[in-house]
């Protein structure tokens, strides 16, 4: 064999491993997404964003402006944009600072609304000693000056459960029944909860029950393995197959993201999670 015919011979079995790499059909009952995390590194956005199409996903999560085009030309939505203003730490909590947060999260949510995105993150922000009932009044304060802006866009602001157990220390909206007061204080179709199951696993627990309860007030939902924020698979402590088939079960009609960090193949590992979650 010459150099020249093992190229050939090299070039079309690569070939052939590319095109059997189909696009997988979904049931699609729950509409999934991921963050760019999941896919591993060393990949571009255009790289994730034709696997994530692939392998059935709708869309992914916290993608920035700049990449939004990519996700359109594999017809993928950013499904929760990042918000403006404010960070995790130093969030919406804070009354003090709701006229600089203001302009620049207005403007945020109308880009997001014209890239079709259907939701948009808020952060509570850390406690620093601010009781919860101010910090609570404090959140629903801001919410209720840029809700009627996201019921007019049509995007939902959608307020994150963190832990402050584990990953953040002192963030202050760290348990649902202080969220879900936050969203009774707003009462907007358009302003809801980012429930990350993983993040309440630490805080909680008795998912399944919170989700049942509470599913009016959640918005958009987050996954990862417990213990470690790694693959949802039988490695770790939270069984997500019923978790996901009680969500769809309560009528929910939003997007569950996979957020985590791969320790395995992250292909793999993604196409599995999503066959995980397709009930």
């Amino acid at each position: 064999m010459t150099r020249r015919s093992w190229f050939q011979v090299v070039g079309a079995a690569g070939l052939a491993h590319v095109s059997a790499a189909q696009p997988v059909t979904r049931k699609g009952r729950l509409k999934q997404s991921a963050t760019r995390g999941c896919f591993g590194k060393g990949r571009t956005i255009e790289e994730i964003a034709r696997e994530a199409a692939r392998l059935g996903l709708k869309g992914l999560d916290l993608i920035g402006e700049k990449d939004w085009p990519v996700l359109k030309q594999y017809g993928l939505l950013p499904t929760i944009c990042p918000s403006a203003g404010h960070s995790l730490t130093d969030g919406i909590n804070r009354k003090e600072r709701h006229d600089e947060i203001e302009k620049p999260f207005r403007e945020a949510l109308i880009k997001a609304a014209a890239a079709g995105a259907p939701n948009i993150i808020v952060l509570s922000g850390n406690r620093r000693g601010l009781p919860d009932e101010q910090g609570a009044e404090n959140c629903a304060a801001f919410l209720n000056r840029v809700k009627a802006l996201a019921e007019d866009k049509g995007v939902t602001i959608c307020l994150e459960l963190l832990n402050s157990k584990v990953n953040h220390p002192d963030y202050q909206c760290d348990h649902t029944a202080w969220g879900v007061d936050v969203m009774k204080r707003v009462n907007s179709p358009r302003v809801k909860l980012l429930y990350d199951i993983y993040h309440m696993q630490i805080m909680e627990g008795d998912i399944i029950r919170t989700i049942r309860a509470n599913i009016q007030y959640i918005g958009h939902f987050h996954t990862a393995g417990n213990p470690g924020r790694h693959e949802i698979d039988e490695s770790q402590e939270l069984n997500y197959r019923p978790i996901a088939q009680a969500i769809v079960d309560a009528g929910y009609t939003g997007y569950l993201a996979h957020e985590y960090s791969p320790l395995k193949d992250p292909i793999e590992s993604m196409n599995r999670a999503i066959e995980i979650c397709d009930v």
